[in-house]
This record gives structure tokens, C-alpha cells and sequence, in this order.
């Protein structure tokens, strides 16, 4: 029996028929939402379920039970898809036009549809050379359909038996392109390498694939492996270190087992160096690499900040009186004494909130140092902070990937401890935004005699990636950090500044709710249903704004919220703004997502051949529906997109808190609700009312706002760097 619909038994369990268009799909876990046209008849219905890699055209088998969701209407939750290549032409035509083959679009795939029939497959399979009788296709474009057609092939072998254990189509393609003949004798052996050696693979896909094969529940591959993951997920969730007690109780939640039956396995994994125990305090374990990142990043600080001779014989007070004649600046008391730190040490952070002279300070130092003649490199953790680091200083700036040279196909740096960079004097802005593997991997290839100098706001949110690196070198107390925290009188005028230093204090902003004729800069909207928020975002965005301050509701407005799900998340408000600001224009259609010329879009990811890194936003100006290909302008250039390239693209009309770390925006509105509240923390808006240059609106509760300014420090993370800073590693 099939889908629901006027010829469908409502009690139906199953449906088969052909995919007719993706509505969500999520490239991480294979969850998706699938519209599927019923090959008895009857209307189109809604699959949802798991089916990595699914592409319009298949044709699909479902198992599972009728639900009526109430928002989306009835839908058939799938316990079990099948997916399989597809048997009618409108079917074939779909899949071809996919995006399965690189440089085949839906115009390619009619042609040929229209020159080969149901036989297209056979073809591709058996007479690959006929393929040039349709027109457009040339040796090149020829290839890379076989090319994809034989990796298909392998993977088929390898789908009999994955499938039958529960792996789905993506995930068997990614292991056969990783193993290939081997696939399937390196799963039978131990299926939890995967969760370990192929990024995206978790344990629960591994385990699901184990306990499929027969393993037992106890079997010490797994508790080994359920031990690295609950490990790995805390690093996931910024940590870098964890208390033995906290390790053994989520890993025995993981795998259902009781703790103390973990507690051998805790004791081969340190054995077996899987896992370490922290030097000096072994209640404390982490991984190998990140143990030995942030030892290494301790001894080499303290060995900078220990460097007696400094920077020579210059004279803090001769210098100071120089650098306030050639800026036609007066220094504050706390400018003054950073001067002095900074001419007496090779190390030294600089911190403090908005308003408070760190731009103004940074320039009289490397006045300083370029005068006696000094190398100066400038970085930043992410293009947009480069960007905005070389507009303050006049330098040339690089992300810090770039200025060490990534090499994206072994993950490593050409500079390193072996082969340094080539400068006298480093400086690092955003450094709050800066992971600890990445602090390491730049600390480790500064060049003997070369100074350090870290720009950053400690109290922003800290960095993606594991550690508190900058938060962690400032309470340590052993390396010499001037923090300023006078704010000056111009900027004090500014409520955007003032209110950022009453929330970092944990007070509420003072923010004007509206009315009267004089502009402000920082406005608190209180509404508190979170349909009615995000209908006057759009609003405010798409209307009211651009007609009362002349701003560009695409360009000059940035909406930043604290989650990616839910009616005030960044993937319905993108959906909304879209189609408020971009409604029509040339699009194409992939994996759910509508990409239209026009769209504001955000590069996630370094991708060091295009030279567009994370974070980066751009705009998209052509889209190539026959090809799937589309272009997106960044600055001054045009960078192309295959489809396989799109999962690196995401729409930021609306972005994370997160992700707007190292940029600012001329207006930024931040949605603050208490649907958000797991993650309503201080840092988390004082870094959102932080991104806006000439106006913040607060939209939302009260209540709200409130709990994010009380909650600070609740979710700290645990790192070993405080530990081996205290000590001074050796």
C-alpha cells in the first residue's frame, strides 16, 4: 500500500515511489524531508526519515507510521528507507539533473533523457562513447559522468551489505571512497574505526553498524570507543580537559552501561596513551594532541614573557612623549603603562571592552616598533577581522591560516617549530576568537627573538573550537596583560558602548523603546511571542528601517540570533528575510534550499583554492541551473560554485551570535527570547551588542534579557592551559 490521498488506505504503512523534490536535508546526519509522488497515484506526500545523500528522481521504499504534524500536516515517520536508482524517464530526468555528476544540470540531463530513453543507464554503463552524440557533451564533461558512474558502481557492491546493517547511502559511499576494496573486511573487524578515522562518522552510526554485525554490548571496542566519543564531545563542546567522574558518567550514558563497568576500560585507554592524564593533576584527562597543544603553548608563553631583555635599551618615557607628538593623541594612564609593557616585554595582551582605546593603543605601539626599523605581521583568525585589523593599522593583514600557510590535503602548516615565520613583532586582534590547536600551531612557528602581541576582548564568547585561550592567559596572572577599561568621553556618548559595559557588568542595557523625533543607537523592542518577533524583524528589516534611516536591508543590516532551529532560529528567519528582501529572480533549487541571485550567503568554512574563508559574506549574483553551478560575489571577486561545493555555503540574512565573531555590522537587531534559554549567557550578548556600529535593537522579553545578564560563567569550559601556565611548564 501507499502514501494518504484519495485512493491511499489512511492506515497505510508504506510507501514506494519516486523522490520529487527535498525539502530538508541535513548533510551531518541524513535527516531529511522528502516530497514523494506515490507510483499507484494519488498526491504527493511526505517522507520523513534518514537517507543520506538522496537525490530527486530515486526511487524510494518507506516503512513506518502516519503522523500529522501541526505545522506541516501529515507525514509518514519512516522507520526504514530504501533508496534506488530510478525507473521512469521523469525519475531518470531528476536524478541525472541532481547534482549527482559534477557539470550536469537539469538542462544536461533532459538532453540525455530526450537522445537515450530508459536506456540512458545502460549507456553510461555499456556504450560510455555515445554519450558525446548529445550536444555540449566533449571528453571533459564525458569523464566526470564516468567517473561518477564508476564510483556509483563500487559503491553498489559495497550498499548490498552496508544497507543490510543499517548504513545509509552517503555514509557507504564515504567508506567505500575511504577504503575502498577493503570496505567491507575493515567494518566487519571493527566497525567503531570508522567513528574514529572519517570525519562527520559518529559513534552511534558505528555502533549502530556494531551491534547490526553482533557485537556485544560490552565488547571492549566499544566501551574504548564510547569513552573517545564522550571525550570528543565534550572537546566539541569547547572543553579540553575533563574530570575522570564527568568522562565515565556521560560515556556510560552513551553506551547504557553502569559506570564502574567503564572504570577498566578508562585505565587501558590511559594505558594505551588513547587518553591522557593531565601532569599534576591526574582527576584530570584529555586527549593526546590537545594535552600536548596546551603544554606546549604554556612553556613557549612563559619562555616569551620571561625574556628579560625585552626589546632593548628604548625608553618608555622618551617613547611615549614620541608617540603622542606624531599622533596628536594623550594616552591614558592605562595606555601609558601598556606602552611600558609593551617596550618591556616580547609578550603582551592587550584587552578590554568597546570604547576603551585598544585600536588607539595598538598604533602608537607598532609606531613605536616600526620606527626603530621592526617587522611588523599583522593577523587575525578569520578573513572579515584581517580586513578590519588592516583598515586600523594601515598593515597588511592575513587570517593567521594563511600567514601559516595551510595545507588543506594533510591538515598541517608549512610553518612550523622547524621551518618559522620570517618578523620581528606578531600581532594577533579577535585573539578571544582563537582555538587552542590554533594558538598553539602559531606560538610554536614564531622565529627566535620575535614578539607577541595579542589584541582581544576576554569577556566576548569564547572561541569555536576547544580552549579559553585568551580568557585562560589572563587569569593566570603569570604573563603580562594590560587591561584597559576606561571608556573615553566620545565613546561614552555612544549607547551601544555604554550598554555593553552595564551588560558585561551584569546590569540590564538602558535602551530607548521608541517614539520621540531624536535617532538613537541602541533600542529595546519588548514583545514576547516569538511568531509576532520574528514578523516584526522582517519587518524592521525588509521596511521600516530602509525607509527611516536610508540603510540597505540586505547590505547594512545584520540580524544575529542565538540558535539555528525554531521560529526566531537563522534558518526560518533566513527563509522569511529572503523572501521579504530577494522574492524572485533566477534560482536553483538544492537540497531544500532556494538559492537566488541576490541572496546574501556566508562562506562556512576555509577553502584555501578559492581563497574564501569562514565567515566570509557575500552575494550571490548567477546561477547556472543546466550546470547546477552557481557564482557569488566576494568584494571585488567572483567565486564559482559546483554543486557539491553548496554545503558550504549557508543564506546569512540571519547568522549565529557565533558567527558574527571578528565583524561588524552598521545595524544589527538580536531576537532574545527565553526559547533560546539554554544558551541566554552574558557573553553571548554582550558579543551581539558588540558586532553593531551605528544601531542595536534588543528585540524581545524582558525576562529574557534578563537571564542572559545574570548567567555568567555557567557554561566554563575545562581546560589544562591555566594548570601548565600556574607551572610554567618546562
Amino acid at each position: 500500500m501507499n502514501g494518504p490521498g484519495k485512493h491511499h488506505d489512511p492506515t497505510a504503512l508504506r510507501v514506494t515511489g519516486t523522490v520529487s523534490s527535498i525539502i530538508f536535508q541535513s548533510a551531518e546526519t541524513g535527516f531529511c524531508v522528502l516530497k514523494v509522488q506515490p507510483e499507484n497515484g494519488g498526491g504527493v506526500v511526505t517522507v520523513v526519515g534518514t537517507a543520506p545523500d538522496t537525490q530527486p528522481g530515486m526511487r524510494l521504499e518507506a516503512e513506518g507510521r502516519w503522523v500529522t504534524d501541526p505545522r506541516f500536516g501529515r507525514q509518514l515517520q519512516a522507520r526504514h528507507l530504501v533508496l534506488r536508482p530510478p525507473a521512469t524517464l521523469e525519475g531518470i530526468r531528476r536524478y541525472l539533473g541532481s547534482g549527482l555528476v559534477p557539470g550536469i544540470g537539469p538542462g544536461f540531463a533532459e538532453r540525455l533523457v530526450d537522445a537515450f530513453g530508459e536506456q540512458v543507464f545502460a549507456v553510461i554503463e555499456n556504450e560510455p562513447e555515445r554519450l558525446k552524440e548529445v550536444p555540449g557533451i566533449g571528453p571533459g564533461r564525458l569523464r566526470r559522468i564516468l567517473d561518477a558512474w564508476s564510483e556509483q558502481r563500487g559503491v553498489r557492491e559495497v550498499m548490498v551489505f552496508l544497507q543490510g546493517h543499517g548504513v545509509g547511502t552517503g555514509l557507504a559511499t564515504r567508506i567505500f571512497q575511504r577504503y575502498g576494496a577493503q570496505s567491507l573486511d575493515l567494518v566487519r573487524e571493527n566497525p567503531y574505526r570508522l567513528a574514529d578515522e572519517m570525519r562527520g562518522v559518529g559513534f552511534r552510526s558505528a555502533d549502530r553498524i556494531a551491534r547490526n554485525l553482533g557485537l556485544a554490548a560490552d565488547h571492549p571496542a566499544r566501551l574504548q570507543a564510547g569513552l573517545r566519543h564522550a571525550m570528543s564531545e565534550l572537546e566539541r563542546q569547547g572543553h579540553t580537559a575533563a574530570a575522570r567522574t564527568e568522562l565515565l558518567e556521560r560515556a556510560a550514558e552513551l553506551l547504557e552501561l553502569p559506570a564502574a563497568k567503564l572504570e577498566p576500560s578508562l585505565a587501558e585507554s590511559l594505558t594505551a596513551q588513547h587518553l591522557v592524564a593531565l601532569e599534576g593533576d591526574g582527576d584530570l584527562v584529555a586527549l593526546p594532541d590537545l594535552n600536548r597543544a596546551e603544554q606546549e603553548l604554556a612553556r613557549d608563553l612563559v619562555a616569551l614573557a620571561r625574556d628579560g631583555g625585552g626589546w632593548g635599551a628604548s625608553d618608555p618615557r622618551k617613547a611615549l612623549a614620541w608617540v603622542q607628538q606624531k599622533t596628536g593623541l594623550e594616552l591614558a594612564e592605562g595606555q601609558r603603562r601598556a606602552v611600558a609593557l609593551a617596550l618591556r616585554h616580547r609578550l603582551l595582551v592587550i584587552t578590554g571592552g568597546p570604547g576603551v582605546g585598544k585600536t588607539t593603543l595598538l598604533n602608537g605601539i607598532l609606531a613605536i616598533h616600526q620606527a626603530k626599523g621592526r617587522r611588523v605581521v599583522a593577523c587575525a583568525p578569520t578573513g572579515r577581522a584581517a580586513k578590519r585589523l588592516g583598515e586600523s593599522t594601515g598593515l597588511e593583514a592575513r587570517t593567521i591560516h594563511r600567514l601559516l600557510d595551510f595545507n588543506p590535503g594533510t591538515g598541517g602548516f608549512r610553518h612550523d617549530r622547524e621551518n618559522p615565520l620570517t618578523g620581528d613583532l606578531f600581532v594577533v586582534d579577535e585573539f578571544s576568537m582563537v582555538d587552542t590547536r590554533l594558538a598553539w600551531q602559531l606560538v610554536r612557528a614564531l622565529p627566535a627573538g620575535a614578539g607577541l602581541l595579542l589584541v582581544g576582548d576576554g569577556d566576548q564568547l569564547p572561541s569555536v573550537g576547544p580552549g579559553r585561550v585568551l580568557g585562560d592567559i589572563i587569569d593566570s596572572g603569570r604573563l603580562p596583560v594590560a587591561r584597559l577599561d576606561t571608556v573615553f568621553r566620545q565613546a561614552a556618548r555612544s549607547a551601544i558602548i555604554t550598554n555593553a559595559h552595564r551588560i558585561n557588568r551584569g546590569l540590564l542595557p538602558r535602551a530607548h523603546t521608541g517614539g520621540g523625533g531624536k535617532l538613537e543607537d541602541f533600542y529595546f523592542i519588548e514583545r514576547d511571542d516569538p511568531e509576532a518577533m520574528a514578523a516584526l524583524l522582517v519587518d524592521l528589516a525588509a521596511r521600516r528601517l530602509p525607509a527611516r534611516l536610508g540603510v540597505d536591508g540586505l547590505r547594512d543590516i545584520q540580524i544575529l540570533t542565538p540558535m539555528k532551529r525554531g521560529l526566531l532560529g537563522s534558518g526560518h528567519l533566513n527563509a522569511m528575510l529572503q523572501q521579504a528582501l530577494n522574492p524572485t529572480g533566477p534560482t536553483l533549487e538544492r537540497q531544500g534550499v532556494s538559492w537566488r541571485v541576490g541572496d546574501k550567503v556566508m562562506q562556512t568554512v576555509n577553502d584555501y583554492d578559492k581563497d574564501v574563508f569562514n565567515g566570509d559574506i557575500g552575494f550571490l549574483e548567477a546561477v547556472d541551473t543546466d550546470a547546477g553551478t552557481l557564482a557569488v560575489r566576494f568584494g571585488e571577486r567572483s567565486v564559482l560554485y559546483e554543486a557539491q561545493d553548496l554545503e558550504r555555503l549557508v543564506p546569512s540574512y540571519a547568522i549565529s551570535i557565533h558567527k558574527s565573531q571578528g565583524s561588524e555590522f552598521p545595524v544589527v537587531m538580536i531576537p532574545v527570547h527565553t526559547q533560546h534559554y539554554m544558551l541566554l549567557q552574558r557573553n553571548l550578548l554582550y558579543t551581539g551588542v558588540t558586532r553593531g556600529r551605528k544601531l542595536v535593537i534588543l528585540l524581545g522579553s524582558r525576562k529574557a534579557v534578563q537571564m542572559a545578564v545574570e548567567r555568567a560563567d555557567s557554561r566554563r569550559r575545562v581546560t589544562g592551559l591555566p594548570r601548565y601556565l600556574g607551572r610554567g611548564v618546562s
